[in-house]
């Protein structure tokens, strides 16, 4: 679960800061810093749902800005996902939220 965290905060922050032309941001830049696999490591071995769910809004709401917020389609869609995953009260809820969630950063990349 470590991994899919750190490929939403990547994918997230590759929407955000990214630009055509300049060097793609990799997930030992320092962008990354805060959203790290051993930072979600911790966080799952805690069991603190609301720290994830915390961290991961920090870089979905910077991609969600960056295509053009829910009022756009991608937008909708994002927001949506990104709700779903906010509702989880449960460690082992997060998955399949969080895979949809990565998968559709994946595919607006």
């Amino acid at each position: 679960m470590e991994s899919q965290l750190e490929t939403v905060a990547l994918f997230s922050l590759k929407l955000a800061y990214e630009t055509e032309g300049s060097s793609p941001i990799l997930r030992d830049d320092l962008v990354m810093g805060d959203y790290q696999r051993d930072v979600f490591e911790l966080l799952v071995r805690r069991g603190d749902v609301e720290g994830i769910q915390v961290k991961v809004d920090e870089c979905v709401g910077l991609a969600l800005e960056a295509v053009g917020g829910v009022d756009k389609p991608l937008g909708r869609e994002l927001g949506k996902l990104a709700g779903e995953f906010a509702g989880i009260q449960a460690i082992r809820e997060l998955n399949g939220p969080l895979i949809a969630l990565r998968d559709y950063l994946k595919a607006i990349q």
